[in-house]
């Protein structure tokens, strides 16, 4: 079993979520979009794998817009019609904020600016708590996605909606893969004066992660098996299935 895990930039780890993908038995070939040296310019040639070779694809976060063209065009289009062709073949799609929005707008939704900003530990309103637990789970955006058409969602706060399902596809606004090492690697990299021009307080971010980090923890590994046992569809037996 393979997994294809997309990260779009050199500081956003795929944390828990990735170390319960390969304690599940998956090889994980996870690739950077823009390196290090490109981070401030974004607008790099990136080629995408064909999907055809995995098993589940998962695609984390990011600090830029989908409809930012200037900074993204290179790459979103290669992106969005990898999500097209992996949602057709009915591969499992595990879509984090941008990754949500990302896999959203592929599918036929858009991306928006949010009415507000969404920064910390945050309880989200779930109507299906056995695969979107309420949380608290971190925030860190600016926009939202609007739910793509045929497309169910399943969980939603003040800001937006926060989770969606169609077919084997989910998509989460939220960060289950954030950790204390990524949220450093955030802040280090212009995040702390972000926060700090949106009244959140750096320090307080970096405790509560700190003081959260089992639940989180163990939150983001219930929201792996969820999402591979209930949309997935992994059934007993095989490789990735989590009893």
């Amino acid at each position: 079993m393979r997994a294809l895990v997309i990260r779009h930039d050199h500081v956003s780890l795929s944390g828990p979520v990735g170390d319960r993908i390969a304690q599940l038995g998956y090889e994980i070939d996870e690739l950077t979009v823009v390196p290090a040296e490109r981070y401030d310019t974004p607008a790099v040639e990136f080629t995408f794998p064909d999907p055809a070779g995995y098993d589940l694809i998962v695609l984390l976060g990011a600090p830029w817009s989908v409809y930012d063209r200037a900074s993204v065009a290179p790459w979103i289009d290669g992106e969005l019609e990898l999500l097209r062709t992996a949602y057709a073949a009915e591969l499992p799609v595990l879509g984090i904020c941008f990754g949500a929005q990302a896999l959203a707008t592929a599918l036929g939704g858009s991306v928006e600016a949010a009415p507000r900003h969404e920064i910390g530990w945050t309880v989200v309103e779930s109507d299906v708590p056995e695969l979107i637990p309420a949380g608290p789970w971190f925030q860190w955006h600016f926009d939202r996605f609007v739910v793509p058409p045929g497309a169910v969602e399943l969980a939603r706060s003040a800001v937006g909606p926060q989770a969606f399902r169609t077919g084997r596809a989910l998509g989460v606004q939220f960060h289950p893969e954030l950790d204390e090492e990524t949220l450093l690697g955030w802040l280090d990299s212009g995040g702390r004066r972000e926060a700090a021009a949106h009244d959140e307080d750096p320090d307080r971010l970096i405790a509560e992660t700190r003081a959260r980090h089992e639940e989180s923890r163990q939150r983001a590994y219930d929201l792996v098996d969820a999402f591979l046992a209930q949309v997935a569809g992994v059934t007993a037996g095989e490789p990735g299935y989590a009893a």
